[in-house]
């Protein structure tokens, strides 16, 4: 009983703890504060743009600007070195531009030179277009194209050009030749990437729709590489504008009329080198106008529309 006393007399060490624990709790108030709001400045993203932020955000101001101050330099280099048999003033090239333009030889040998291209850069899209789709359909397929690309892709289209003499003689044959092969390889190697790309998703998405072969290609493939395509596309054109314009300058006139190459080789020749410029200055143009009209367009239609660029 004396054990029994002593360990629950409140002499224990345990008294104070359950005394504690028996004891109600009060809730523990924490002091409010209030804080009026301060107006604050407005912020970068609040503040409305200046003149300048808001022309700066044009794209095409700021191209036109990139080109007038080339325009620039080129006037004050020309006539620094005062020599225009060597390197005439831009003033000088868009005098004989306009000359050019005036009597219609710039255009129909740009009409020329653009009907020939158009030609070749269509018939190299289509052979692509079946070589691609043979390659993502079969495992020969995939082999023949990657094998046909590491073959063909690193030989330049000039060096085609005798190969060319001989089997189509000297005439548009020649130059469509060599369009199509600058023009075949590039489309073909980027839509093959752009094709391999699309995700085993996508595909499985569309076999469980009874897509195969041609129908997969051309409504799951086809858009979701068109980044892809769209870019093999633009430096097909590219190389196929190039070549064109080499090609003229060594087949020379075919059927009757040549086009700018041989308008450039033509005054080169007579040392016109103002009128020599002005086909380079045309060749830029139309490069510029397909690049910012026809390509730019596309992108707006599809890639910007369709979230697949910013």
């Amino acid at each position: 009983m004396n054990a029994m006393t002593s360990q629950h007399s409140p002499s224990s060490p345990q008294a104070p703890l359950e005394a504690a624990l028996e004891a109600p709790l009060e809730p523990v108030y924490r002091p409010e504060f209030v804080l009026e709001p301060t107006p604050a400045e407005l912020s970068s993203i609040q503040r409305p743009l200046s003149t300048f932020e808001t022309l700066y955000r044009l794209s095409w101001l700021r191209k036109t600007l990139i080109l007038c101050v080339l325009a620039l330099i080129w006037e004050i280099y020309g006539r620094w070195l005062d020599n225009a048999l060597l390197f005439p003033s831009f003033t000088d090239t868009v005098t004989a531009f306009a000359g050019g333009l005036t009597s219609g030889v710039l255009l129909l040998r740009a009409a020329v030179s653009l009907k020939t291209l158009l030609i070749g850069y269509s018939i190299g899209i289509g052979l692509a277009a079946v070589l691609t789709t043979v390659a993502i359909s079969s495992k020969i397929g995939n082999d023949l194209l990657e094998t046909l690309t590491a073959m063909f892709n690193p030989l330049p289209a000039i060096a085609l050009l005798p190969l060319a003499l001989i089997w189509f003689g000297l005439g548009n044959g020649s130059v469509i030749f060599v369009l199509v092969h600058s023009v075949l390889w590039a489309v073909a190697l980027n839509t093959h990437s752009g094709f391999r790309g699309v995700s085993k998703t996508l595909r499985m998405v569309g076999q469980n729709y009874g897509l195969k072969r041609f129908a997969l290609v051309r409504h799951v493939l086809i858009p979701a590489a068109f980044p892809s395509i769209l870019t093999g596309l633009k430096v097909g054109w590219a190389f196929a504008w190039r070549t064109l314009i080499a090609a003229e300058l060594v087949f020379g006139v075919s059927s009757g009329s040549g086009g700018l190459g041989w308008y450039i080789f033509e005054n080169r020749n007579s040392l016109e080198t103002a009128n020599v410029f002005a086909g380079l200055f045309f060749v830029i143009l139309i490069g510029l106008a397909v690049e910012n009209l026809l390509f730019a367009r596309i992108e707006k239609r599809t890639l910007h529309r369709w979230g697949m660029q910013h």
